[in-house]
């Protein structure tokens, strides 16, 4: 069966969709300049790989980005790594952000911050311009100086936002954690960029309970001798805020240095911004810097443009700040719209909490995790039935592959006239490479298109191009978000062995991806995590997209089990309620494996287990699963988990089955 016959279009675009959407009118507006015609999406993407440098200027102009000295060129070097965006250029970060926060869009809403532990919070582009400007006078009176790091345990709402606007303003670089996270894997992250100052909640609160955590931050706080101030956020109303001689509440902060303006200090383009981080489960998480004009111009492509942002629109992504969907979803700012952040459980009081947000605050863009969606679509949920739906035009999928069984869901009972937009990066780029546009329609089970300016293709082992089929994820050209460095890496051998070992001078992303004969791709999973039982490449996804369509199973994780030079594929079965992994089920998944997948699918052992591990931004930890099933000794770093007791439920159940 053909892919096209495999993948029925699901949604397509309206006459005035393509015509007025923003990438419409920007296409219309290149035309109008001399470039093209682009008879479609496609020719619009070769165009702009075709001619990146252009590409990249017009991005800017038309998505009216500003810079107090402009780029002598968009590109001075193009080797990767060591690519120079836009030499020559001045620029603020938040003062991008803030473009529309005078004149008649000073009095709209900007942000929106529901939580579980206060009231629904509203201020507006006024309010949060007043804010951050008063929020960077304190922390210059604390003696925080341009190049310091400003480091926020904080929770998704306004005074994250406003930290790091007020941070990214002064020249000073944002980096920021969950205050679920440990407080070893905290300080694993910020103990290495040793910040000037920390932002940080008394606590938080999640399904319904509150999580008291200021001692375990006066402790963290104690390990970083670098600090020159702390800055205490009342999350819970109820509870003391954090002690210290260096910490200050967050409303004295603002009354210290209230009426100052923001400085919006202009910067040479790879002067960083954020610093984030690798998921840190196999080690110390590496501390990734992005640079400013890339990350904007970036953010600006995907949000303007694939994403269709426009000043009314009112977007939501459910995000922690330690995830990079929550760096992307501030981003929105600069677009004029409001961004209503949402803190909490997205199963309390249950799974409809988000859908009734969306309804409530009458939200046009919604992003979430796939994981999300799949639960929704067990649990049976009905929005599209239920709710008012009337304002969503798009919904944003990340973090892991989307089956098509959710792409059903969605286009039946979930949000059927929206744009699904399934999107695929990472924190490397802290965006995407390939994603969603208003020019074209949704397939079932695939994402859309390659981005604008992103000359992705599938790699075979050979460092060639596959004509078909699937292959390593590389990036042939550089990208502006494309990290500027390490930190603590000052030979750059780091970053050069993350992406740039496989192929030289091409970005290896580590995913394994398939690209379709109409331009769409299909992500099988991490290329780390790829199996090889008889020597056949194959990725994780493809047995998820069998397996957990099935009521029976709630979850499910494989790896591969390394037996004298071949590969076992190990699949880990969390049964659904009221389920067991009986002979019957696995007979049920073993034959619909081989039936959706191949023979080759088909795992070797079957294990229930009562959880899988997960990143605390809800990536599944096949790594750490398959260290331990392959006897590695060395240590994974628990804190990096958001449930490390699983690893040891799961080593109890392959000890009992005799695999370890």
């Amino acid at each position: 069966m053909s892919t096209t016959e495999q993948s029925p279009v699901v949604w397509s675009p309206s006459r005035e969709i393509l015509d007025e959407s923003r990438m419409g009118r920007f296409r219309r507006w290149l035309e109008g300049q001399g470039y093209g015609p682009f008879a479609d999406y496609h020719a619009l993407h070769q165009w702009s790989i075709d001619d990146l440098e252009t590409f990249w200027q017009k991005l800017w102009d038309y998505c009216g980005l500003v810079c107090e000295t402009p780029a002598d060129r968009v590109l001075g070097s193009r080797d990767m790594p060591g690519a120079e965006w836009f030499p020559g250029m001045r620029l603020n970060f938040a003062a991008n952000l803030l473009r529309l926060a005078d004149g008649d869009h000073a009095d709209r809403e900007a942000v929106v911050a529901c939580c579980e532990t206060r009231p629904v919070l509203r201020r507006t582009y006024r309010q949060l311009r007043a804010d951050v400007g008063a929020l960077e006078g304190f922390l210059r009176h604390q003696g925080v100086q341009q190049g310091d790091r400003v480091a926020g345990i904080v929770t998704n709402g306004y005074e994250a936002i406003v930290g790091m606007l007020a941070t990214t303003s002064m020249g000073a670089i944002w980096s920021s954690a969950s205050p679920d996270f440990g407080v070893g894997a905290i300080n694993d992250r910020f103990g290495q960029i040793e910040p000037a100052a920390v932002i940080a909640v008394n606590g938080y609160g999640y399904g319904g309970k509150v999580f008291p955590r200021q001692q375990a931050f006066r402790e963290l706080i104690d390990q970083l001798p670098s600090l020159k101030c702390v800055v205490s956020i009342p999350q819970l109303p109820d509870e003391d805020p954090i002690s210290g001689d260096k910490v200050t509440t967050w409303d004295d902060a603002i009354a210290a240095g209230s009426g100052q303006a923001p400085s919006f200090t202009p910067l040479p383009p790879d002067h960083p911004v954020y610093i984030l981080y690798s998921s840190g489960t196999t080690g110390q998480p590496k501390c990734i810097v992005h640079g400013s004009a890339g990350i904007l111009a970036k953010h600006a492509s995907e949000l303007m443009l694939h994403g269709d942002v426009e000043p009314d629109d009112r977007f939501l992504y459910f995000t922690t700040c330690g995830w990079m969907m929550w760096n992307w979803q501030v981003s929105a700012l600069m677009t004029g719209a409001a961004v209503v952040t949402v803190d909490g459980s997205p199963g309390y009081p249950d799974l409809n909490m988000l859908w009734e947000t969306v309804a409530r605050e009458r939200v046009t863009h919604f992003g979430t995790s796939a994981r999300f969606i799949a639960g929704c679509r067990k649990a049976e949920l009905k929005p599209a039935r239920d709710l008012d739906q009337s304002h969503l035009r798009v919904v944003f999928s990340t973090g892991s592959p989307l089956l098509p069984e959710d792409y059903d869901w969605v286009y039946g009972d979930g949000a059927p006239q929206v744009l699904l937009g399934s999107i695929a990066g990472g924190t490397d780029i802290c965006a995407s490479f390939v994603g969603a546009t208003p020019l074209l329609p949704v397939r079932r089970g695939e994402i859309q298109c390659r981005l604008l300016g992103v000359d992705a293709v599938a790699y075979g082992d050979d460092g060639k191009p596959v004509s078909k089929g699937r292959g390593e994820l590389v990036c042939r050209q550089p990208l502006p978000s494309m990290p500027v460095r390490f930190w603590n890496d000052p030979d750059g051998e780091r970053y050069r062995k993350a992406y740039f070992d496989t192929f030289p001078g091409v970005w290896a992303h580590g995913d394994f991806i398939e690209f379709t004969e109409h331009g769409g791709a299909i992500i099988y999973g991490r290329s780390d995590a790829t199996l090889n039982p008889g020597g056949v490449r194959i990725g994780t996804a493809e047995i998820y997209r069998q397996v957990e369509t099935i009521a029976e199973v709630a979850d499910s994780l494989v790896v591969g089990r390394q037996v004298d030079g071949d590969v076992e594929v190990v699949l880990l079965v969390v049964p659904a309620a009221g389920h067991e992994l009986t002979d019957a089920l696995q007979q049920q998944l073993r034959r619909r494996i081989r039936e959706g997948a191949s023979p080759r699918h088909v795992p070797k052992h079957m294990i229930a287990v009562p959880d899988i591990p997960y990143t605390r931004s809800g990536k599944k930890v096949e790594l750490a699963v398959a260290r331990l099933l392959n006897g590695s000794a060395k240590a994974d770093n628990r804190d990096a988990l958001a449930n490390p007791e699983a690893l040891d439920s799961i080593a109890e159940r392959l000890a009992g089955a005799g695999l370890i």
